[in-house]
């Protein structure tokens, strides 16, 4: 029994440290959900692995229960864990921001990437960018994407809730278009009511004028 409950301790300890990460702006290392979900996953998988084995193979059937219980138990939050990973990686040097919430991904792609001025024909410049999330949520096809266009508060609000609609539009059209199940996809302007910076300057105007995706489990 002691040996038993040794490799269970030591398949928790792996498990933990694989669903680690490390901070990109401190350099520690941090425990994402796979890590603490997939360690009690572990604990399970190992102690049945091992009752389910023959005496002799107790510890290998500890191990091997630990690895698909640590998995299985890791879920949607371990594969949060990996398709951020895949997002930050691809996305480097884009201008495009990475952001997590729980088990929600957002993707903020500022105004000066994406559109000309007052248009809502994508930038030549952003394709190659369009292109790489199209790869990514082709191969990580568990979320929603929800797509959303925003305007600073220059211009009258009629003319912003079109312009933010139609760029909306025209990301969800390309993605579709490039082989993005439309069923998982829904966009829709904001206008200028979602500002993340003020409209008294510059900076801020050009802050708020973006678009966002929104990764989110679908249901």
């Amino acid at each position: 029994m002691n040996k038993l409950r040794n490799l269970a301790f030591a398949a928790v300890g792996i498990t933990f440290l694989a669903g680690c990460t490390t901070n990109p702006y401190t350099g520690e290392r941090e425990a994402g959900k796979a890590g603490i979900y997939g360690g009690v996953g572990a604990v399970t998988g190992a102690v049945i692995g091992a009752a389910t084995s023959s005496k002799k193979d107790r510890a290998k059937g500890a191990l091997i229960g630990a690895a698909v219980g640590g998995a299985a138990g890791g879920g949607y939050g371990y594969y949060v864990d990996t398709q951020e990973a895949k997002l930050r990686q691809t996305l480097q040097g884009t201008g495009v921001q990475v952001q997590r919430n729980g088990d929600d991904l957002k993707l903020v792609m500022p105004g000066n990437i994406t559109f000309a001025s007052n248009s809502a024909d994508i930038s030549s410049g952003f394709y190659p960018t369009l292109n790489s999330l199209v790869t990514v949520f082709k191969e990580f096809d568990k979320n929603g994407i929800d797509i959303v266009g925003h305007t600073d508060s220059t211009g009258s609000l009629e003319l912003n809730q079109n312009l933010s609609n139609r760029r909306a539009q025209s990301v969800a059209s390309y993605l579709s278009a490039n082989g993005v199940s439309p069923a998982r996809i829904s966009a829709y302007g904001a206008g200028p009511n979602q500002p993340i910076a003020s409209n008294a300057s510059e900076a801020g105007r050009a802050q708020n004028r973006r678009v966002e995706i929104n990764l989110r489990r679908l249901q």
